[in-house]
């Protein structure tokens, strides 16, 4: 099942990659209408090459990673790469983003983008986020945004991030929770998984996995509706505005942290068990 998972996500987002009419993917808002909505500023996204916007996010986790110049930073399933433009902006000329992706479309277009936008700074690599091909301790920050709900193994996902990690490094994600269980009809729903709804979990469970990969002073910036699902999610019918609410699908941002030194100042640390409350 794993196996056939992964593949029609592979499908999925190649499709997206390739521009294919078939996708659903993406809004019909006015440009850039959705990702204002989940917290990207107009002004960056006017300065990136607008083949690195598709519209599939959940979240702007540059905007919350603290960046700094001179850091490395590693976005995991990076798409046709808006995230790690936006954190090469942050982590300057002396600084690197390394973009990570499993679909070879995906890829390519992230690579044109790169060169259509003359960066010098990034680099793309292929690779499941379950195995990244990342130098252990490497990496000051991880960030990723709405990709971690479709991996078939969230523990190993985020064990990896914790491996490629520098001590003191922190993890900085945008994606989708349940506070509920799904109906069993979109559980069984390759489409809805694919569509960032049906791979998703339980947000105690995914601060559980966070834990149990090591890190610390996690902290749950936000849990909010996820209703923009409706508008951009690829199992076309699955999520409609009216039974969002009712699936319990929610937009999880939330930090944490590799246990060692860092003058990282993020917001305050809610410790323990309170976390996801």
């Amino acid at each position: 099942m794993d196996k056939k998972i992964k593949l029609s996500v592979r499908k999925t987002y190649s499709g997206i990659a390739k521009g294919e009419s078939g996708s659903c993917c993406g809004s019909t808002k006015p440009k850039f209408a959705h990702e204002e909505n989940i917290g990207y500023d107009m002004k960056e996204l006017l300065g990136l090459p607008e083949g690195a916007i598709l519209g599939v996010g959940c979240g702007n986790p540059v905007a919350l990673a603290s960046l700094k110049a001179g850091e490395t930073a590693l976005d995991l399933g990076s798409g046709a790469g808006i995230d790690v433009f936006l954190a090469a902006g942050r982590v300057g000329p002396s600084g690197r983003v390394i973009g990570v992706d499993m679909t070879p479309e995906m890829l390519a277009r992230a690579k044109k983008n790169a060169e259509d936008g003359k960066f010098t700074n990034v680099e793309f690599r292929q690779g499941e986020v379950e195995n990244l091909p990342v130098e252990d301790s490497s990496i000051d920050c991880v960030i990723s945004n709405c990709v971690i709900n479709l991996s078939v193994d969230k523990d190993r996902t985020f064990s990896e991030a914790f491996r490629v990690l520098k001590s003191g490094g922190r993890l900085m994600v945008s994606d989708i929770v349940l506070t509920k269980d799904l109906p069993r009809a979109v559980v069984e729903n390759v489409e809805a998984y694919t569509g960032c709804v049906s791979g998703a979990v339980k947000h105690d469970e995914y601060i559980a996995a966070v834990r149990r990969a090591g890190f610390e002073d996690i902290t749950v910036l936000s849990l909010d509706d996820a209703s923009f699902l409706a508008e951009t999610t690829c199992g076309c019918g699955i999520v409609t505005k009216d039974n969002v609410s009712d699936l319990g699908l929610r937009s999880i941002k939330l930090l944490a942290k590799k246990g060692g030194q860092s003058d990282f100042g993020g917001p305050e640390s809610c410790g323990g068990d309170c976390c996801g409350d």
